[in-house]
């Protein structure tokens, strides 16, 4: 309906159920390209690229990047690829983006899978009671600026989104796997683009006329995944975000995976994916 186009990379035959992967920031369907391998034999496995990244069309102005129009690309993508549900994955923004969508459009998620954010009642309200994630969470506040935040990002050859993702306070822990010098440059080379940062940055920028929330409850099963030594998001909030889900709600916490928990702990985090869907399908049978 809003007339962009989406780029996705899909695996796995047509026809089979779907899954559908929504990226964080600053990423893009890379990241989940752990994902796309691990469950391409029993599902379509497709990571978009969200509105403005990558690929993807990018509207110039901030006001086309609101949460409700966010929302409202993932139930016309949904269609336009020819189903009507999903498995729903997100991490990090692109979790808040699944949150809202199983919120809005509770018939077209059968189970809900989100990685490091909580639910985004709890995030708006647990924020406002803790200083800690208020800092945390500085640079929402730092991206309401026009420009000068996607200057920032190139100075120094990017060097702000390389130590994102590979820094000792920030990056991927030294247990995990570690981007390697070809992930690097994948990332680089699409944020590198002209513009490239601009609707990224956007996601953020209207974020403060959408919340908070009218309606909150999630009734599809849920599994929430959190890396415990995520440097954005204070861990408590997962706990909490249990109270929000009326359904079967599974959190597990990893010890020592940071923020970018898909691509720090493919494995593990493939692993527990499979036994949530399998759980629940048994689950139904009996």
């Amino acid at each position: 309906d809003s007339g962009l186009r989406f780029h996705y990379v899909a695996a796995g035959e047509r026809g089979k159920p779907l899954m559908l992967l929504l990226h964080g920031f600053p990423e893009f369907w890379y990241s989940w390209r752990h994902q796309l391998r691990e469950f391409k034999s029993e599902y379509r496995v497709v990571a978009l690229d969200l509105r403005g990244y990558g690929e993807t069309d990018a509207p110039p102005h901030k006001e086309n990047y609101k949460l409700d129009c966010l929302i409202a690309d993932i139930k016309d993508i949904l269609e336009s690829l020819g189903y009507n549900k999903c498995v729903l994955i997100g991490h990090d923004w692109g979790g808040m983006i699944a949150w809202l969508v199983a919120i809005c459009y509770p018939e077209m998620v059968t189970k809900l899978i989100v990685v490091n954010f909580p639910h985004p009642s709890v995030f708006t309200e647990y924020i406002l009671r803790h200083p800690s994630q208020l800092i945390k969470s500085g640079y929402y506040f730092f991206f309401q600026m026009p420009w000068f935040p996607e200057f920032m990002f190139t100075l120094n050859d990017f060097k702000v989104l390389k130590s994102l993702f590979t820094s000792q306070a920030t990056g991927i822990g030294r247990k995990g796997c570690r981007l390697t010098a070809e992930d690097i440059e994948a990332y680089l080379y699409v944020f590198s683009q002209p513009g490239a940062l601009t609707g990224p940055i956007n996601h953020y920028r209207t974020l403060f006329s959408c919340l908070p929330l009218q309606n909150h409850e999630v009734i599809m099963p849920t599994l929430l995944l959190w890396g415990e030594r995520d440097a954005f998001m204070e861990v408590e909030m997962a706990e909490i975000t249990r109270i929000y889900v009326k359904n079967h709600f599974r959190l597990t916490i990893l010890s020592e995976a940071s923020h970018w928990l898909q691509q720090d702990q493919p494995d593990i985090v493939n692993k527990l994916i499979w036994t949530f869907l399998k759980e629940e399908t048994k689950r139904k049978r009996e």
